[in-house]
């Protein structure tokens, strides 16, 4: 048994959050009765409906992509353009990306049906590690690199990076590789900190997140999470919120 909320975003409904809203304000049936007690639990045996579509009893399934520059991290787009879950059509169960690459960016990103997994990692305080590699047009100093990790206010929102490295740079072209960790998951958010330092992003990869990395990948691949790997995942946010 375990509690009808939790299942509703086991299911990729909605948020545990949500889900206790949506049945606060009746929108929830079991069985076909409307329940509103958030302490209910339910079997596997019972029916659920949200706002009177019931909710497939999925088993929690977690992949790690290596997404291909030009493509969106969705699981549709109304231009018709590639979308993450194109590159898994092998899944059967309603899989969505746990937060998002920009359209121009390549590298990890993990896709689940496990909606409270999924809010989880995506907690403002999980903390959980996401480093990439930047080309940026123009040599940054080590000084401007140290304002990356200060933070900066960009556009009105407060932008940081946990580090800063310079892997690597090319004089002749004006070029240099940049590797930035952060924690956050905000839009558009390692473009947007070198822009402010007057330094825009060629190429952007996502190279690991938090203990899993690209090995043995190429662009486009996918492969499902070991069980430890989702254990440890879930270990790593749920020690950094509390």
């Amino acid at each position: 048994m375990e509690r009808l909320q939790k299942v509703i975003a086991h299911a990729g409904v909605a948020s545990r959050r949500k889900a206790e809203k949506l049945i606060v304000d009746g929108k929830v049936k079991v069985n076909g009765k409307t329940v509103t007690e958030l302490g209910t639990k339910v079997s596997s045996n019972d029916d659920v409906e949200v706002e009177g579509v019931p909710i497939d009893k999925e088993q929690p399934v977690y992949y790690l992509l290596y997404k291909p520059r030009g493509v969106i991290s969705s699981v549709s787009d109304d231009k018709g353009r590639k979308v993450v879950t194109d590159y898994l059509p092998e899944v059967e169960e309603r899989i969505f990306p746990i937060g998002r690459l920009d359209y121009d960016t390549s590298g990890l990103i993990l896709l689940t049906n496990d909606g409270e997994f999924a809010n989880l990692l995506m907690h403002p305080k999980h903390e959980v590690d996401k480093v990439y590699i930047a080309k940026t047009k123009g040599i940054p100093t080590k000084d401007q690199l140290q304002q990356l990790k200060k933070g900066l206010t960009v556009d009105g929102e407060y932008l940081k990076a946990v580090h800063t490295k310079i892997m690597s740079t090319d004089g002749k072209k004006n070029t240099a590789i940049v590797q930035i960790i952060l924690h956050e998951g905000k839009n558009r958010q390692v473009r947007r900190m070198f822009d402010a330092l007057g330094y825009p992003v060629d190429k952007l990869k996502r190279e690991r997140y938090g203990s899993l990395d690209l090995k043995g990948l190429n662009a486009g691949d996918y492969r499902p999470l070991k069980p430890f790997e989702v254990k440890q995942l879930r270990q790593m946010a749920e020690e950094n919120v509390k």
